[in-house]
């Protein structure tokens, strides 16, 4: 494939390449500050940090005022309190105005680690091994928020500078909720397009919803010695999630799938993802909890997934046998994340498919993807194209999760040249 890289352009990505140094040291420094949910100010201090000092833009600290989002759509039922705890924005404005603006977005949040027996170093303690950089939150998204700074950087080292106004966003709760992303779109911060490099490593097409519920069960106790006497929440609530399977199994079926899924085998996952039951071991369980994760096609609603979820949760239930002893209650808190898909003639999306066939030598690679990105709010509700680039990783929410340094550094030239084209260039004000 011919490349059409300016002599401008060959010098952008080799000023990145020259930050190859700083770009894993800030990736190692922000993994090395854990950023769990509620834990995110470290994280987030140094993006603030970096952001002024290192990329010159103006910072905000945006607090996320629930008030001010309940009511939105895109609203997702929160999990924990949001005092103390904030987005960070950088904004840069150009003194003249004539290209085209964009929002880099990215999640500073993680997911806990598991098992940290399971590590073959402790997860929040970064190290590299050949072209990986591991530790937990390395590929989900951190090194993303590593590329967008270093492809900013890498201009303003030539003194170099878009001419117009970019905005990078780190925000929290994508992995719960995604209200972070949503704040900063209700609180204003528009432009005429969006890249959230989450680790993809390709083009991302589209997104599936993701719903989150928890479903209690109360079951009748007894002696275990006498457990025909009782009748088991814990049995119970398993076999209920197994007649939720078992919808899972009708989504995935051939007929039901939605376009963008008709090659996955299994683009509709139901997981079980925590279990809470029981209150002595020679104890009939009275009580038992499951947080669950329902995945939902793009053309299907929240509310249309939330009514056959419980449509079947019902129908299990009458048909059970042990059903007169039981009661189960069914309450959400998390996502109630839509899912979306991208139009591909939008010109962000040409312009980034161009960049990176110049800049890689090859096309970009299209992904679907079976989760929720914060790419749906500004698709959905804010009016503004936007897709999800980033780098290669793996062992994403696994254990010994990693990232490639090289797809890292990849993914900083291709979005620095893709600011040079989208945004246009102006020198440095001094």
């Amino acid at each position: 494939m011919t490349t059409r890289i300016t002599a401008t352009e060959q010098a952008i990505i080799d000023s990145v390449e020259s930050l190859r140094g700083r770009a894993v040291e800030l990736l190692a420094e922000l993994v090395a500050r854990p950023s769990l949910l509620g834990e995110e100010d470290a994280a987030q201090a140094l993006v603030s940090e970096v952001f002024a000092e290192e990329l010159g833009l103006s910072v905000e600290q945006l607090a996320i005022d629930e008030a001010l989002i309940r009511e939105h759509p895109g609203y997702s039922p929160s999990l924990i309190s949001y005092d103390g705890r904030i987005n960070v924005i950088g904004t840069h404005t150009p003194a003249r105005a004539s290209g085209r603006s964009v929002i880099f977005n990215g999640h500073i949040d993680v997911v806990p680690v598991g098992d940290e027996r399971l590590w073959t170093r402790p997860p929040f303690e970064p190290w590299v091994e050949g072209d990986r950089l591991y530790g937990r939150g390395s590929s989900d998204m951190k090194a993303g928020i590593a590329s967008y700074i270093i492809a900013f950087k890498a201009l303003r080292e030539l003194g170099l500078t878009p001419a117009a106004k970019v905005i990078l966003q780190s925000v929290i709760e994508e992995e719960c909720t995604g209200n972070g992303a949503l704040a900063c779109l209700v609180a204003g911060h528009t432009a005429d397009a969006a890249i959230i490099t989450e680790p993809t490593a390709g083009l991302m097409t589209c997104q599936m919803g993701v719903l989150w519920l928890t479903l209690e069960v109360s079951g009748r106790p007894a002696h275990a010695a006498l457990s025909s006497q009782g009748s088991s929440a814990v049995d119970f609530a398993l076999d209920l999630f197994r007649g939720l399977k078992a919808l899972e199994d009708e989504w995935n079926a051939p007929a039901n799938k939605h376009h963008c899924y008709h090659h996955h085998p299994k683009p509709v996952n139901f997981n079980l993802g925590q279990i809470h039951g029981g209150e002595w071991t020679s104890s009939v369980p009275s009580m038992c909890r499951l947080d669950i994760r329902i995945g939902i096609y793009p053309d299907k609603t929240v509310e249309q997934a939330k009514a056959e979820v419980e449509a079947r949760l019902a129908q299990v239930f009458d048909a059970h046998p042990a059903h007169g002893a039981q009661q189960y209650q069914v309450s959400y808190g998390g996502f109630h994340a839509q899912g979306c898909e991208v139009d591909l003639n939008q010109p962000v999306i040409r312009s980034l498919q161009s960049t990176y066939a110049d800049v890689i030598g090859e096309a970009i690679p299209h992904v679907t993807f079976e989760g929720a990105t914060d790419a749906r709010f500004f698709n959905l509700y804010g009016g503004i194209p936007a897709t999800c680039y980033g780098p290669v990783g793996g062992s994403i929410h696994g254990i010994d999760e990693w990232v490639s340094i090289d797809s890292m550094l990849d993914v900083a030239k291709v979005l620095a040249v893709f600011m040079a084209r989208w945004c246009g260039l102006q020198a440095t004000e001094q």
